[in-house]
């Protein structure tokens, strides 16, 4: 599938998002279609590819532009802000020439890539009991810790990184539910933090008539009707502001109201399978970030599933066998297997190298290896999206979702392999004395040798007997 052209402001439509065709109302598929000067157009739905540090692990700047379609990517900002607040960000210092968005050319990020950016990665990291959101701040993951970023901080961050569109802060407990009494307390905080930074956007225009990204305000992960007096502020005061809502849960969006429906969404729920794609979908979601699509590169999965489903399940007597949703590329059988990753597929992978290559590569450990494999997976994710706005587009959405729920299987398949050296801030520490999650694949060689028993190495004058008996040589007869 090529990617969209960037289009000229004359030929963008008013608004940013326009909704092109839904299945009905409130609750349910629909087609639109996001547009920002210079960037992608983007026929919903659809997804951004999610970073880490500003890049998409592993694929570089130049094979993102080269081998791949992707549209847009999230970031989070607690990945550049481990210095703060003692010592100043150095993505805080950086002024690129002619106005450009510090942001962007600090990741290098092209220019006709939609970029979106968040206080939080995501899925996120949820922050210890110790180190909650506080009246005026969230806890946010850094590469050194927890830290705490101040709301008016954030505020201002985003607005000078300048990205195309900016998600609100919100008192988003991550990994916690939401008392009733915490209810009423997020729900002051995320419209005070809102309000503030409606009301600095509004002064900063008023003052420099400075370029400002577009503002999706966040929804508290429990139902509109528990989070009213926030949702009456978007629908009110904060109206002419807000051009987007950020799901955390899907609860939230069972009761949104009727002044909110035509707002772009996008889903921060991170789901885990394509069919919990489909699910959001089915629910009326715009924009998604997939975690499971980085999650089956490191595991040296290559994701096989099509939209619809082409292959139907086999039938074993009287058990219908499900289709896995990936091939794990790990095991030695690979090893003497040309064809390509996915059948049919026209990925740059698939058309320059075999499974027998990338086994190889993943044996020897080889980084190139996951950068087939992400480009390989991030095409697969392109096409599956291309063909579920053609399903809804043909009405035949509900029965196609159907279909593939019960031809694929309902998890990822399991890795046999060990995966690039994952990054600390991937998984929540559980303890003191905690082995690596992942451990080199080499070690030093006099490491080696000290764990070695001395029975084993034998003495420097030993003859050849005693040197064939320990395995360092043999004798010639």
């Amino acid at each position: 599938m090529a990617p969209s052209e960037p289009h000229s402001l004359a030929q963008l439509p008013d608004e940013m998002f326009s909704i092109i065709k839904a299945a009905g109302n409130g609750l349910a598929p629909r087609l639109g279609r996001l547009s920002l000067p210079g960037r992608n157009v983007i026929e919903t739905p659809h997804y951004l590819a999610i970073t880490s540090r500003g890049v998409v692990p592993h694929v570089t700047q130049d094979t993102y532009v080269r081998d791949t379609n992707i549209s847009g990517v999230y970031v989070g900002l607690e990945d550049f802000i481990e210095r703060g607040p003692a010592q100043v960000p150095p993505i805080y210092k950086f002024n690129p020439p002619d106005g450009a968005s510090p942001l962007r050319c600090f990741i290098a990020l092209p220019e006709n890539s939609l970029l979106v950016l968040g206080a939080r990665r995501t899925p996120p990291v949820a922050a210890p009991s110790a180190n909650p959101n506080r009246t005026d701040s969230i806890a946010v993951c850094t590469a050194v810790g927890f830290k705490t970023l101040r709301a008016v901080d954030y505020a201002n961050a985003v607005e000078h990184l300048q990205p195309d569109i900016v998600v609100g802060l919100g008192d988003v407990p991550h990994g916690r539910s939401l008392g009733s009494k915490r209810i009423e307390k997020a729900t002051d905080r995320t419209i005070q933090w809102m309000s503030d930074h409606v009301q600095s956007r509004r002064e900063e225009v008023k003052e420099h008539n400075a370029k400002q990204a577009k503002l999706f305000a966040p929804l508290l992960p429990v139902s509109c009707l528990n989070q009213q007096y926030y949702i009456d502020s978007l629908t009110g005061e904060l109206a002419d502001e807000v051009s987007g809502l950020a799901i955390y849960d899907l609860i939230s969006v069972g009761d949104l109201p009727e002044a909110l429906q035509h707002l772009p969404r996008l889903d921060l729920t991170a789901p885990q399978t394509p069919h919990e794609v489909l699910q959001r979908i089915a629910l009326g979601m715009d924009i998604l970030t997939l975690p499971f699509v980085t999650a089956a590169t490191d595991a040296g999965i290559a994701l096989s599933f099509t939209f619809p489903a082409r292959t139907a399940s086999v039938t074993n007597g009287s058990h219908t066998e499900v289709l896995p949703l990936g091939t794990d590329m790990w095991p030695a059988h690979h090893a003497i297997d040309v064809s390509p990753l996915a059948e049919g597929c026209d990925c740059y992978s698939c058309t320059n190298h075999h499974r027998a290559y990338l086994q190889h590569l993943l044996a020897v450990k080889e980084m190139l290896a996951w950068v087939l494999l992400q480009i390989h997976n991030h095409s697969v994710i392109d096409r599956f999206f291309q063909a579920i706005r053609q399903s809804i587009k043909d009405t035949t959405f509900v029965e196609d979702a159907e279909a593939f729920r019960n031809t694929y299987d309902s998890a990822m398949p399991e890795s046999t392999g060990l995966g690039p050296r994952i990054r600390g801030y991937q998984f929540k520490s559980e303890g003191r004395g905690e082995s690596k999650k992942n451990k080199a694949p080499f070690g030093r060689l006099h490491e080696v040798k000290e764990k070695l028993p001395d029975s084993a190495l034998p003495n420097a004058d030993a003859g050849a007997d005693v040197l064939e008996e320990h395995g360092f040589a043999e004798k010639q007869q």
